[in-house]
């Protein structure tokens, strides 16, 4: 899952808690897929000024993946 989000926005606590909520969804979601032969979800947070022409969609998720919630 993708979401990019501007930069300034990062530490708002209604994005913090869907940021939450994500990584949490994305767990039942790999937990529940990949015990019925799919794919493992992972929730991928990245700032706008990051985006550009020359990055690949590999390159961003090593850079900017949320492997856990905070709370």
């Amino acid at each position: 899952m993708l979401e990019p989000k501007a930069k300034t926005k990062w530490l708002d606590p209604d994005v913090i808690a869907k940021r939450d909520a994500a990584v949490t969804w994305c767990k039942h979601a790999s937990q529940f897929s990949t015990s019925n032969g799919g794919k493992e979800w992972r929730y991928i947070l990245i700032p706008h000024d990051a985006i550009a022409e020359n990055m690949t969609l590999a390159g961003l998720a090593e850079h900017f993946i949320v492997e856990k919630a905070t709370t």
